[in-house]
Parts: structure tokens; sequence; C-alpha cells
């Protein structure tokens, strides 16, 4: 879908190879979402230009 892109990263608890879709029209983002995988919390803040993900942090709670 135009103004998304799915990003790819692991999980930093269980190191599995996850993915989310970004809204890349909303900057600067940061929320808590559980793996889909172990179902740990994991602190999620990116940032985006419009175009692409310019920073991207995964992170244990």
């Amino acid at each position: 879908m135009e103004g998304e892109k799915e990003y790819y990263f692991q999980c930093p608890y269980c190191l599995s190879p996850i993915s989310m879709v970004f809204e890349l029209y909303h900057g600067n983002q940061s929320y808590i979402e559980d793996c889909e995988v172990c179902c740990r919390p994991i602190e999620i803040s990116y940032t985006c230009n419009g175009e692409e993900v310019t920073s991207f942090e995964a992170k244990r709670l």
C-alpha cells in the first residue's frame, strides 16, 4: 500500500525474524508491540521522511 513499508528485524528477546508495517507519513513514532513469536513486549521507535524509514530501534522493556 502506498505510504507504508514493511520493515524486517529481529525480536530483541527471542531473536526470531519478524516484520511490521510502518506508515511513512507519520514522521516519528514510538509504541509498544508484542513479538508475534514469543509474545514479549518490544518498544518500537522509528523515524520516516515520507519515503523511507530513516532510523529504527527495537528494544526490550
